[in-house]
């Protein structure tokens, strides 16, 4: 079995403080990745950077106290990526990808963004560049005979089960009629949405709550964390959960691990 779990930490140092270490000390997970770290791997304590038993790999963002992702595998990569070849993007600490055998594993962290704005137009470009660097890396790994699973934080609802309020936020950055179609882009070039897959007739599984008000306790979520699959691993997916917490006071971030056992 290849177990992988994905999660935006949301500060890793905050998390590490509120659950995290428990949590991944507990996992059954061969890889973690992570994303939002928003710190130098040198502001983080040894315990933090370095857990026992696991190989880190980070990539911060040039921004201070911004962005950045990172994997945990329990056997050491052969290689390790840091940027998809978009210049703008480089440093941004938004994409990270190591291989393993048999698999190449990324911890990806796409930009939010606010109609309107700037952000949403650099959301737009990393999409606009990031699609074509995931058929490649397909295409790619085909060659030498490995998978592609992308993993982490893709801040885009991509059907009206992934997330509660689908009506009222028809306008807003994350559920956008040509982000829901990027989406599809990428679900149709070669990849696939394990989660959703897994579980076709389902509200959800959200795995992101706003802190403000009862979304958590009524549930009021988005789903935008996901697994991406190549096809040959995708088929070997047999469960995946959303770990959500059980009460409010026990989360350690606004988003819950998204987990998923893949058969050898």
């Amino acid at each position: 079995m290849l177990t992988v779990s994905t999660v935006n930490v949301n500060g890793l140092r905050a998390a590490a403080k509120k659950g995290y270490l428990e949590w991944l000390q507990a996992s059954s997970a061969d890889v973690v990745c992570l994303q939002e770290v928003r710190a130098e791997p040198s502001e983080l304590s040894a315990e933090v950077h370095s857990p026992l038993g696991w190989h880190g790999v980070y990539a911060p963002s040039s921004l201070k106290g911004r962005a950045g992702v990172a994997v945990l595998s329990r056997v050491e990569p052969s290689s390790v990526r840091v940027g998809f070849g978009a210049s703008e993007f480089e440093s941004s600490g938004r994409y990270v990808e190591i291989e393993l055998p048999g698999v190449v594993v990324a911890s990806l962290y796409l930009p939010s963004g606010d109609v309107g704005t700037e952000k949403q137009d650099e959301k737009d470009r990393f999409m606009a560049s990031f699609l074509p660097y995931l058929v490649s890396l397909r295409e790619k790994a085909a060659v030498s005979g490995r998978e592609v699973l992308v993993c982490g934080d893709w801040n885009i609802a991509h059907q009206q089960a992934d997330l509660k309020n689908w009506k009222t936020n028809q306008k807003e950055s994350g559920f956008l009629p040509y982000e829901r179609e990027w989406m599809t882009s990428v679900f149709s070039s070669g990849y696939n949405d394990v989660v959703r897959a897994l579980h076709p007739d389902v509200v959800g599984p959200y795995s992101w709550w706003s802190y403000r008000g009862k979304a958590f306790d009524n549930d009021s979520g988005w789903r935008i964390d996901y697994q991406v699959a190549t096809d040959g691993l995708a088929a070997r997916a047999r469960s995946a959960v959303v770990e959500r917490a059980a009460t409010y006071a026990e989360r350690w971030s606004d988003h819950a691990p998204v987990t998923v056992e893949y058969s050898d």
